[in-house]
């Protein structure tokens, strides 16, 4: 929830502008105040200061006018000006004759307009001049002063006055909002924070801290009041929502097996179709109908029938947990399973045997143990149908025809389909069967050194005489065994019967490497290091005399994973090649972290090499890039002598393919080797 604060007008704003307005206004009376006071007592200072100015000059004026003495009278009068305030002096007789005077300009100031306004620009001051305790007036000492030199002294503190009481006033609003902010402000907005953030739906989830200091005040009880509100919502929604789930569940939910009903289980699938639409992806939707449980019912009881049902409930739950899988009851005795995100049909009859072995599992109820099995339709998405109701009734329909041909199997819409299954799973009956049954075989194809015209190794491949289908490709066959697992064990025995015979050929002087495809499968496995160790070790074979090939997409699920089990290996001794280099994921990222020593150029790029400038550019390319990384560089796939020249003149170090030999049984492949190696011998006669 976003507690982001939209105020229009913050408390604590409007308190700060109050305060410092009275605080200001405050600051400003007193100031004035101040000021007014300075003015009447800068207004006596000038009475004062004049009175004491005549009073020093009194007898000598008198004695200058009593005497007629122009001299001494401008002498006084000089002596006035030595005040900077004195503007004019004048000593005249009693008839208003001036016996001496002078003046002076008034002094110029900016701010003379409101000094002369407060003070007058001139303040006058006359003296009668007597002697004695006599009456009679001689003459007259008159002085004008200039108010500005003390009006321009006033200004300034005035100034000072009015700066340093609104600058306190200032400061002392901005310390006591300070105070409010800590006290009140600030605790405050951190509780509206807190209020705000609060979950509608879970008010009593994220309760208010009371701000630290407030426990026992005002703000310490407002907290613990609301918090106790929050509470009492809390437990009134969830008394609410519980009181709603049990309600939609009644209604939503099958109450036996408590798997979504019809109706919720097509909303289910509506969202999960339109999603599906959107990304792309493969949908199975399977309808599995329990065979002949009428007669459950009437020999067991409708009783132990729901029992039944509820225990198998709890069992495709568990068995498909996850959020793959949406379960669901349809009635009676059928159920619903939609699986998504899976790659193919292959995928979604596993899926299907899962759920047979579910169904065929007996199952104890009140002292009974039953038996039964179940028959299963299969609808996939997009390929049967494209909308929910559709794909549902597809699913439902071959569910019913599935029925009519037996028991305890799986049936896909599509005919077509459902026989690739059905071939795909007698596959993997035979295939788990062949071994044991000794089907199995190996051959080997001879890889040259161009350099050097010797066999110096040769790659083992397995092949599958099946009693009646004859030959089976390992293209078909191999991906099957990838996909359940058996080429774990296969693999194993390749790697056995690989170590044996390159024993065998030690024997007899024929010292070669032997290379021995290692599939992802196998890769993956965490004991496989060890296992390759012991092989090798059981047979007496030098590590140097094998090498594995892995794939491009091998290492690419887990590779720091892949990188440790191969360094291990090569640091045995073990040399590690890429086959089919070039038609997955190449990188330089790999190759550069992989302890690869061979890159072996798949034949597709061989096929047409000279007759193809894009198959002759990509095997240029691979060869050169193998010769800058100190990697050799193994070209499948040579049948013809052009390919085989072109390559070695290009600097591809090891050839196979059928211009040299076809892949060939092992009896056959140590006279192959000593026909080859005589050639050689009497071409170099």
């Amino acid at each position: 929830m976003n507690s982001k604060l939209n105020i229009e007008q913050r408390l604590g704003d409007r308190i700060l502008w109050w305060l410092l307005t009275i605080a200001l206004l405050c600051g400003f009376v007193i100031s004035a105040a101040q000021v007014l006071v300075d003015a009447r007592r800068v207004s006596s200072d000038l009475e004062t200061q004049a009175t004491e100015t005549i009073a020093m000059v009194e007898d000598a004026a008198t004695q200058a006018v009593f005497n007629i003495d122009s001299d001494l009278a401008a002498r006084v009068i000089k002596g006035l000006f030595a005040a900077d305030a004195v503007h004019l002096a004048r000593i005249s007789h009693p008839d208003g004759e001036t016996l001496a005077s002078h003046d002076r300009p008034l002094m110029k100031a900016p701010h003379r307009d409101l000094t002369d306004w407060i003070f007058k620009a001139q303040r006058t001051y006359q003296a009668p001049l007597t002697r004695d305790a006599s009456d009679t007036v001689y003459g007259y000492l008159e002085v004008h002063y200039d108010t500005a030199p003390a009006a321009n002294t006033w200004l300034n503190r005035s100034v000072f006055t009015f700066a340093s009481g609104l600058a306190t006033a200032g400061i002392l609003g901005l310390a006591l909002y300070f105070v409010f902010h800590l006290l009140l402000a600030r605790p405050m907005e951190k509780i509206i924070r807190a209020v705000k953030a609060v979950d509608p739906e879970h008010p009593d989830g994220r309760l208010i801290k009371i701000p630290k200091g407030h426990q026992r005040d005002e703000i310490g009880l407002w907290v613990n009041a609301t918090n106790n509100l929050l509470v009492a919502i809390g437990d009134s929604q969830e008394r609410h929502r519980e009181a709603e789930v049990r309600a939609n569940r009644l209604s939503q939910y099958d109450q036996l097996t408590g798997l979504p009903r019809r109706e919720t289980f097509m909303e289910i699938l509506q969202k999960d179709i339109e999603q599906a639409r959107s990304d792309n992806q493969v949908l199975s939707l399977m309808v599995c109908g329990i065979d002949d449980f009428k007669s459950v019912n009437d020999q067991c009881g409708f009783r132990v029938g729901d029992l039944i049902l509820q225990k198998l409930s709890d069992r495709l739950s568990t068995t498909l947990g996850g959020s793959r899988f949406s379960l669901s009851r349809l009635g009676s005795d059928q159920f619903a399973i939609l699986e998504k995100g899976i790659q193919n049909s292959f995928q979604a009859a596993e899926t299907a045997d899962q759920v047979l072995a579910c169904f065929s599992t007996p199952i104890t109820a009140e002292s009974q143990t039953i038996s039964m099995s179940a028959t299963i339709g299969v609808s996939m998405f997009p390929s049967d149908a494209d909308e929910a109701d559709r794909l549902l009734q597809s699913a439902e329909q071959t569910m019913t025809l599935a029925k009519q041909g037996g028991r305890n199997h799986l049936q896909f819409y599509v005919a077509r389909i459902d026989q690739e299954i059905r071939n795909r799973k007698l596959l993997e009956k035979d295939l788990s069967e062949a071994l044991a049954r000794g089907e199995f075989h190996l051959v080997y194809q001879p890889q040259i050194d161009l350099e050097t015209r010797r066999i110096s190794g040769a790659e083992a491949l397995i092949r599958w005489n099946h009693p009646s289908r004859g030959f089976v490709p390992p293209d078909d066959f191999i991906p099957v065994a990838e996909a359940n697992g058996a080429i774990i064990e296969i693999g194993q025995w390749v790697l056995e019967q690989a170590c044996w015979q390159a024993a065998q050929w030690a024997a007899k002087g024929i010292d070669i490497r032997v290379a021995v495809n290692l599939s992802a499968v196998q890769l993956q496995q965490p004991d496989i290091v060890e296992d390759i160790l012991e092989t090798l070790e059981r047979h007496s074979v030098p590590a140097g005399r094998l090498e594995l090939e892995v794939t491009e997409t091998s290492f690419m699920t887990n590779m720091a994973d892949a990188v440790d089990k191969l360094e291990q290996l090569n640091q045995a001794g073990i040399s590690i090649a890429v086959d089919d280099f070039g038609t997955g994921y190449s990188s330089l990222t790999y190759l550069k972290k992989m302890p690869v020593q061979h890159l072996k150029i798949d034949k597709q790029f061989i096929r047409d090499l000279l007759l193809n400038d894009d198959d002759t550019r990509i095997a240029n390319t691979i060869v050169d890039l193998g010769r800058s990384l100190n990697m050799s560089v193994v070209a499948e796939g040579v049948e013809t002598a052009e390919q085989e020249y072109y390559l070695s003149q290009r600097g591809c170090r090891l050839a196979q393919g059928y211009h040299f030999s076809r892949p060939i049984p092992a009896r056959e492949f140590e006279t192959f080797v000593h026909r080859f190696h005589g050639q050689f011998a009497e071409n170099n006669v």
